[in-house]
């Protein structure tokens, strides 16, 4: 990973012209240096050296009369899936670089290396050699601000033969690579995955964000380079506001040893100033992540003050909006007992981010090419990649805020199934088939569906592009049992959308306990000549159906058609279940009606034929 490859060199350039060069620009003395005709290879004993010497000399430096190059030596076999983007701006946030990222193919892991650079330095490992190879050619130069991008292959140790792969890990180098450094997208050491890195966001006041960055941003690299971190200050947020969000990418270590250092600080600044006795740790949670961070009856929140002896308090949910699905969980206590209490808090909203991840890649597979990412359904800390625009690598500016639910782009919708859902395939220059779903939901959780004066159920319409309507106390089809209906209508993306906000409010608001599935009844509607087929003969499909899906599938028996001549199909299971049961049984709908075209073409021309 650190054998560079000198390149455009002088045929008179000796290896004392190479370490004087070195020696000149104050760069680390390189291990070893083979010297070839015209270009040699150089030995570096970390990462952060290897780097420093590619930023400070490649295409900047003459030797000899010549301008030399130079970039990682990597062999051929080697070039796969891994490569390195440096000349990053510091204040880029990671979520608009994972929309960047993301338009070249899929993103397995993203790290960042810690350097002694003023700009940031990623190892992103793509999914595919040919993601990898498109990311190096449409990356390379790209302009950011006033940053243009460098690109490189880094070895992948993944793409070489099974008998070198050992043998080069034996090699002598490895016990020094495997330090504090992390390797090139984790081949040395433990990987932090980009999909499982949960970021601690909190907020500071504004008057101290001068002394967290320090003189010429001294402080903030100071901390960054002791606790291994990545520290975004978002300092052009919310202009004029009191105080700003700093979002610190890390391990939970890194991140809670980021934060004392913050907390220090301004506890220091305020003492100099004299502005305030006690600077409170605030920390931004997740809507959806806050429920399991409080716990049934508060019993998370309570151990935790009892075990740290602190004093936590959350934001109230009204102070919610479209923009800001984010609460505020305010700690207050010594610096040390608030430190302790910060560890604790950022482990339950991992675990609960780390569950919600574990649903997705568990049932991701029920709908081929869902692109779960892009609904906003669940709070798995992952943002939601915005979309092209015009250009390759125009990317709008995204928050740095806990991503928002409510917030779509067209680009998302045309790509939600990998193509047009079943129920729209012989309709794909109109307009997508509008569905009716009937869901039950427990009486006691309108009110948290409806929202303050309403707002909450008008986001979420706007949100799905749906029509949600909840039956009034006194419909029929409302439930002895404690359940009300919600009629739901719009196309197969907008049914989606809807239904799996709607099961995720119910667990956000602890209407289901942490550990239990939301599990809801849903209604839909068949033509009466379809009910057959869902059945199947001797009840095979409708088994097959629950086999598949997990849901609980009843076509209930003597059901008299309404004035439409269609019937009833009840579903019930946990969201995805419950979606893919519904995917399944309007392809049967599909099916039987173009039958029934088919047949009625065909004895619409019999009578032609005859004459």
């Amino acid at each position: 990973m650190n054998k560079l490859y000198v390149g455009n060199l002088s045929p008179s350039v000796t290896v004392e012209d190479l370490k004087e060069l070195f020696g000149e620009k104050k760069l680390p003395v390189a291990d070893q240096v083979l010297l070839k005709s015209g270009y040699a290879f150089v030995d570096f004993p970390d990462q952060n050296s290897a780097i420093k010497v590619i930023e400070t000399l490649s295409g900047n430096v003459e030797l000899h009369g010549k301008v030399i190059e130079i970039d990682y030596s990597v062999p051929r076999k080697l070039r796969s899936r891994k490569i390195q983007i440096r000349n990053i701006p510091p204040d880029l946030q990671w979520e608009v670089l994972d929309g960047l990222l993301a338009q070249y193919g899929t993103v397995e892991n993203v790290e960042q290396v810690n350097t002694d650079t003023e700009t940031a330095v990623v190892n992103v490992t793509y999914a595919t050699k040919e993601e990898a190879k498109e990311a190096i050619e449409k990356l390379t130069g790209h302009q950011f601000e006033d940053y243009s991008f460098k690109v490189s292959y880094i070895v992948d140790m993944d793409a070489a033969p099974p008998d070198q792969a050992p043998r080069t890990r034996r090699g002598g180098r490895s016990s020094r690579e495997s330090g504090s450094q992390p390797g090139p997208s984790g081949d040395y050491g433990s990987p932090r995955t980009r999909q499982h890195d949960f970021p601690l966001r909190m907020l500071a006041p504004s008057q101290f964000v001068g002394a967290i960055i320090g003189k010429e941003g001294l402080t903030i690299k100071e901390i960054t380079n002791q606790t291994q971190s990545k520290v975004d200050i978002h300092r052009k947020e919310n202009a004029g506001a009191a105080e700003k969000p700093i979002t610190i990418h890390s391990t939970p270590e890194g991140c809670s040893a980021a934060c004392r250092m913050i907390l220090d600080i301004m506890q220091k600044e305020a003492n100099e100033t004299k502005t305030t006795e006690d600077i409170p740790l605030k920390i931004l949670a997740h809507n959806s992540l806050v429920g399991r961070l409080i716990g049934k009856e508060g019993r998370n929140l309570k151990k935790i003050e009892e075990d740290t002896g602190t004093k936590i308090t959350i934001s109230s949910l009204h102070d919610l909006t479209i923009h800001n699905l984010e609460r505020i969980v305010t700690v207050k206590g010594t610096l040390d007992d608030c430190c302790k209490a910060q560890v604790e808090i950022l482990k339950k909203l991992i675990e609960a981010s780390e569950n919600d991840i574990a649903a997705m890649n568990q049932q991701a597979n029920l709908i081929p090419g869902l692109n779960l990412n892009a609904l906003g359904i669940f709070s798995s800390g992952l943002p939601m990649l915005p979309p092209a625009a015009g250009h390759r690598g125009a990317v709008p500016h995204m928050a740095p805020a806990g991503y928002n639910p409510f917030l779509s782009h067209s680009s998302h919708l045309s790509g939600l199934y990998g193509g047009p859902p079943a129920s729209a395939m012989t309709h794909q220059h109109s307009t997508p088939e509008q569905e009716v779903v009937y869901l039950f939901i427990p009486t006691q959780a309108v009110g948290a569906l409806i929202g303050k004066k309403g707002q909450h159920i008008k986001q979420l319409a706007h949100f799905a592009g749906a029509s949600i309507k909840i039956a009034p106390a006194e419909h029929p089809d409302s439930r002895m049992d404690g359940e009300r209906m919600v009629t739901i209508t719009g196309n197969a993306e907008a049914q989606f959308k809807a239904q799996g906000r709607i099961f995720g409010k119910l667990k956000e608001e602890n209407f289901f306990s942490a550990k239990e599935e939301v599990k809801l009844e849903t209604h839909i509607k068949v033509p009466s000549t379809a009910a057959g087929r869902v059945i199947g003969k001797g009840g095979k499909t409708v088994n097959e159906l629950q086999n598949l899906t997990s849901a609980e599938v009843i076509v209930p028996r003597d059901q008299t058609p309404d004035e439409n001549d269609e019937v009833f199909v009840k579903i019930s299971g946990h969201f995805f279940a419950s979606q893919t049961a519904q995917r399944k049984i309007r392809e049967i709908i599909q099916q039987v009606k173009q039958q029934e075209q088919k047949h009625q073409q065909g004895t619409a021309v019999s009578p032609h034929h005859a004459k």
